[in-house]
């Protein structure tokens, strides 16, 4: 019997090229993707020597590499700093403070410093913070009627605006008795309002560092003396200038004086209001002190602990300056009234003559090894803790695209390549199939 053989096909099948051009094709496509961030992170991690955004351009004695430089260290450093062009105003004399600072509002450009990121006790300065983080949450006309519980904690001595049990205060009404007359009971009945003192606290913690302000520690939403309460010269600057971008923050901080409701009085007679007035003295220009032109508030402090604190702002020809004072040393009366206005009318002579030595703009500074620990005592914050680092590197949004154009020249460089190769395989292919 014959065996049957299995019939051989003459019959060539072509060579499945397609795959390993596609297998080619799709690797380069993936290194093409892959090189566009690359490359675009590669751009982006490579400083480059800009110009600030105020009016300052990078010809005076500073280049934009000292510029980088100087915003990733110098407000870290203590001692005074300032970089100086040769048309730069000297600072002034007679500054005592234990740390102070100069910005533009608007850019948010430190000028000049001294120990920027010093922790100090910061008094009824805290409040700004107290505001940025509760005045967004209520409506200005909600009326509130006090409880006993509301009043509850407050700080022997407080400075009280005259809040009572039992009457009905709007909330605009309880934020002029804040930023007026510095009431630390109109802030515990907002506190109140808020949840409760305690987790009002945490809400302005968790504020301070969404700002980027590192160097506070909350204890009490008013800026009453407690240990381990401390803030900085750069912090307090941060907390103003977050709330001057808030109308209703801007408004209150600027008020001079205005009517507060009243209730019975010590001889318990009924009144229905009675005036107050704004503490600030560089605003209303009380008690020895000349207002300042253009002044748009922001907030003063006192107490035995942290001495005369003081943030100030002021608008002249567009421009708005900020400067923080902590504690001046000279004993002089109205010290950190006189300090705050010498360096107000610096800032505004040396804002276009000067190079910036850091800025105020939110981005999370990079924090110490030990940044989980508790601060020191406020009554032995007159120390000096070594600060932290800034980091002044923007944040890129995870939906931008930050591909330079060397970047996407490399990208489509590399496609091109991987449509050639197709196209070459295809031919080969063909050719040993005929």
């Amino acid at each position: 019997m014959n065996a049957i053989r299995p019939l051989r096909s003459t019959r060539r099948f072509p060579v499945p090229v397609a795959l390993p051009a596609a297998a080619l094709a799709a690797a380069c496509c993936l290194s093409a993707l892959t090189a566009v961030p690359v490359a675009a992170a590669t751009a982006t991690a490579t400083p480059t020597a800009t110009a600030s955004d105020s009016g300052q351009d990078s010809s005076g004695s500073s280049t934009g590499t000292s510029q980088a430089a100087a915003d990733r260290t110098l407000l870290a450093e203590p001692g005074v700093h300032v970089l100086p062009r040769a048309d730069t105003p000297d600072l002034p004399s007679g500054l005592s403070a234990l740390s102070w600072t100069v910005s533009d509002a608007r850019t948010g450009q430190v000028l000049a410093a001294k120990d920027a990121h010093r922790q100090l006790p910061p008094a009824s300065t805290l409040k700004t913070l107290f505001a940025d983080t509760v005045l967004p949450r209520f409506p200005s006309g909600l009326k509130h009627t006090v409880k006993d519980s509301d009043l509850a904690g407050l700080g022997e001595g407080s400075s009280m605006v005259g809040v009572q049990t039992g009457q009905t205060y709007t909330v605009a009404d309880l934020w002029r008795g804040v930023f007026l007359a510095s009431g630390n009971d109109a802030v515990h009945v907002l506190a109140n309002m808020n949840g409760s003192v305690a987790k009002t606290v945490a809400d302005m913690q968790a504020k301070a560092r969404m700002l980027g302000a590192m160097d506070t520690h909350v204890v009490t939403p008013d800026g009453y003396d407690e240990p381990g309460q401390v803030s900085s010269a750069y912090d307090l600057a941060v907390f103003a200038r977050a709330g001057l971008n808030n109308p209703d923050f801007a408004r209150y901080a600027s008020t001079k004086d205005s009517q507060f409701p009243g209730g019975l009085d010590e001889h318990g007679s009924y009144v229905a209001s009675f005036g107050i007035e704004n503490t600030n003295r560089l605003l209303t220009g009380e008690k020895g002190v000349t207002a300042y032109p253009g002044l748009v508030g922001v907030k003063n402090g006192y107490t035995t602990n942290a001495g005369n604190t003081l943030v100030a702002a002021a608008r002249r020809n567009g421009r708005t300056i900020l400067v923080s004072v902590m504690n001046p040393q000279s004993g002089e009366t109205n010290a950190v009234y006189t300090e705050a206005t010498k360096l107000l009318d610096w800032g505004f002579s040396a804002v276009d003559r000067t190079t910036s030595v850091g800025t105020l703009n939110a981005a999370a500074p990079a924090r110490r090894a030990d940044a989980g620990t508790a601060p020191q005592s406020a009554r032995s914050a007159t120390a000096t803790p070594q600060p932290p680092e800034e980091a002044h590197t923007a944040p890129v949004s995870s939906g931008s695209s930050v591909a330079s154009p060397a970047a996407w020249a490399v990208g489509g460089a590399l496609v091109l390549l991987a449509g050639a190769s197709v196209v070459v395989l295809r031919r080969r292919g063909a050719a040993k199939s005929r």
